[in-house]
């Protein structure tokens, strides 16, 4: 038996889904085939002792009395729960087998609450497997990380196969697995799949075999399959002819052994596998006939020759017409800056063709956006995937280099609150970004209307506040990247079904060092209203210039009110000021958003305010870390820093690109007298990509 830890780092898929990397195993001092449970103390990062009979304690006793019933009564037996506040915060997920009944799992989850204490005395992080359920709880949120690390156990069979048919029966090992990974992520209630391989007759070695896949049931089938496709590509090096085995990881796991260890019939049935046989030996010729087949094979061997070189002058016409054809996706090539960022392209290509037919040849009636970028359209890809494509115009000011900033980085990047990239096309003179469908459109569409806003009650709103806050920690501080996106805005928050926000256009984003914590540009890019002063003024960005940004989203999204204003006006009428003025002034509330209705939180909401106005100060050092903003949205209990007069926005109108895949500017419909030549123009929705500072 033997610990791993595996970070999934995300990178570029040819469905634009992320891959998972094993990068680090640290071998448990165990022998192989321990029985359960399967513990890890302080998996990762170490989060220290807790003191005994303290209020951590007290909070983890707390949660032991409900996560059991939770989990137990839960569809899908599977349940979260937090119980206190920060420092002394227990965050905790328990998961049981699908064939576990509800008795059974109660009593699982309860054991483990009672015993990882035992195993692991004082611990703050632990997480224990049992053979019907899975426990982890922690000081820290860890459920941030699902995204991008899975913490896996793994558990290896003493026994092996002859090593003449380990080849033969690692194959049928990874014919059964996957094949019940892919039942596990269609599955849309529980995640979870088992299967049954027949074996062959009459050979030791090649026995019947069952498996077991499962992920947590919040996962999208993407995610869980992209999960257990990481785990299981250990399979050539941790399992290569053992008869069973399995990786345990907190957001999946599999399972195979040569006898039932599950319960109820499998619910996927395999034939035998049977191995291709190699074609058998010709039988031997006569002297006459070797000298015929001689002569045959010199002839061969000159026509495939000649047809070489035949196939060899199509392909290089072939090449050059292609290059003259496609001088596009030549430039982009000649930005990449490494063989990882080139092939990380090639993966995300998309056909031409493809495009035009899951877009009725970019019919007007498929049109949900337009902007001096282009036009938006809605398509559906062959395998029913719905999406959003973003069709840039010739004079569009997007060019080579920030489509390629936004494909290599958001082909590195995978989180709950990022929006997903799926493909690029360039050929026949189009640049094309393929992006997932968001049906909810982006968020300054809803929340600046005066009818659609209504949609938007305060747990959606809240909700948003907390998504955007997530998806920038993990590009602050938590991605193996540290990015700062210098164009956060409403109209780049992406709404999907359920309202949960998605952070777009990486266009603008740039990289920073481990070390680096801010720099400086000459070539300003982003949308007055939510630049921080220091970046609209000087040019100087960090990752505080992105909080800026937040908190005028965060007062935007509490007002339904835009951050306009104008810089001549001689008067404070931006909103950040107008906010100020009523907060000093302790009337704030009249500027609550009258849409959100007669009674709502205002306790929650004056909250958000502070929040909102400690991120919008006018020095970088007085913002509060995107970390630090989510400890203060999550807790009751945390005291908020006092707070000074915000910085003054400049404001200006001026037309540009707006380079997000959903822009303000949807198409109206032409009976209502919509026109090509016409366009809304706002002064905080328009990207500005050219700026020499003062």
């Amino acid at each position: 038996m033997r610990c791993h830890r595996s970070y999934l780092a995300a990178a570029a898929a040819a469905t634009a889904t992320f891959l998972l990397a094993v990068l680090l195993h640290t071998p448990l001092a165990a022998g192989e085939d321990e029985p359960p449970p399967w513990v890890l103390c302080a998996p990762y990062p170490p989060s220290g002792n807790y003191s005994k009979n303290g209020t951590y304690q007290a909070n983890l006793d707390l949660l032991s009395t409900t996560l059991p019933k939770n989990t137990s009564s839960s569809p899908a037996m599977y349940a979260t729960g937090t119980v206190g506040d920060v420092p002394y915060k227990v965050y905790g997920l328990a998961l049981c087998r699908g064939d576990a009944n509800a008795s059974a799992c109660e009593s699982c989850v309860a054991a483990a609450l009672r015993d990882a204490p035992r195993r692991c005395p004082l611990v703050k992080d632990v997480l224990v497997f049992y053979d019907l359920c899975q426990l982890r709880y922690s000081n820290r949120d860890f459920f941030l990380d699902d995204d991008y690390f899975v913490t896996t156990y793994t558990l290896q069979r003493s026994r092996r196969v002859g090593a003449a048919a380990a080849a033969s029966f690692d194959a049928a090992v990874a014919v059964l697995v996957n094949a019940t990974a892919d039942y596990a992520a269609a599955d849309s209630s529980r995640r979870y799949g088992t299967g049954e391989e027949e074996g062959v007759d009459g050979d030791s070695d090649r026995p019947k075999m069952y498996a077991l896949a499962q992920c947590t049931p919040d996962k999208t089938p993407e995610v869980c399959r992209t999960c257990l496709s990481t785990v299981i590509g250990q399979l050539p090096k941790e399992f290569s002819g053992r008869t069973g085995g399995g990786m345990f990881g907190v957001w999946c796991n599999f399972r195979y052994e040569v006898f039932p260890f599950f319960s109820g019939r499998p619910l996927l049935q395999l034939p035998a596998f049977v191995e291709t046989p190699p074609p058998p030996p010709s039988p031997s010729a006569t002297s006459g006939e070797k000298t015929k087949n001689r002569i045959g094979a010199v002839l061969a061997i000159v026509m495939c020759t000649i047809a070489a070189v035949l196939l060899m002058v199509v392909a290089c016409f072939c090449c050059w017409k292609r290059i003259k054809r496609r001088p596009e996706e030549q430039t982009f090539l000649s930005y990449s800056v490494s063989s990882d960022d080139i092939q990380s392209f090639d993966s995300l290509i998309l056909d031409l063709p493809t495009i035009r037919v899951a877009t009725d040849d970019f019919a007007d009636t498929k049109m949900i956006g337009q902007g001096g970028f282009g036009m938006v359209y809605k398509g559906v890809l062959p395998d029913g995937q719905e999406i959003a494509v973003k069709r840039l115009c010739q004079s569009s000011r997007q060019g080579i280099g920030e489509l390629k900033s936004e494909l290599i980085l958001v082909a590195k990047l995978y989180h709950k609150n990022l929006v997903r990239l799926i493909g690029v096309c360039l050929e026949q003179q189009e640049k094309i970004l393929v992006y997932e469908y968001m049906p909810n459109r982006s968020l300054d569409i809803v929340l600046f209307d005066t009818d659609k806003n209504r949609e938007l009650d305060w747990g959606k709103r809240f909700k948003i506040i907390n998504g955007i806050a997530r998806g920038l920690q993990y590009l602050h501080e938590d991605s193996q990247l540290k990015i700062v996106h210098r164009d956060l805005k409403a109209s780049n928050v992406l709404l999907d079904f359920d309202y949960s926000p998605k952070i777009s256009d990486f266009g603008l984003a740039k990289i920073f060092g481990g070390d680096q914590s801010e720099d400086v540009t000459n070539r300003i890019a982003g949308t007055y209203g939510y630049m921080a002063p220091e970046y609209a003024m000087r040019g100087n960005y960090s990752i505080k210039s992105d909080v800026f940004s937040f908190g005028v989203l965060v007062l935007e999204i509490i007002t339904g009110r835009r951050n306009t204003g104008s810089y001549d006006s001689g008067q404070d009428v931006d909103l950040l000021n107008l906010v100020w003025e009523h907060w000093t002034r302790g009337n704030v509330v009249e500027l609550i958003d009258p849409s959100l209705g007669d009674h709502p939180p205002i306790e929650q909401m004056l909250k958000c305010i502070h929040i909102g106005l400690l991120c919008v100060q006018k020095k970088p050092a007085s913002r509060p870390t995107i970390s630090s903003v989510n400890i203060m949205l999550s807790s009751n209990t945390v005291r908020l820093p006092s707070l000074s007069r915000p910085a003054f926005c400049i404001q200006e109108v001026s037309a540009s690109d707006g380079s997000n895949p959903y822009s303000e500017r949807y198409a109206r419909p032409r009976h209502s007298g919509y026109s090509d030549n016409s366009t809304v123009v706002s002064s905080n929705d328009l990207s500005i990509t050219e700026l020499v500072p003062r």
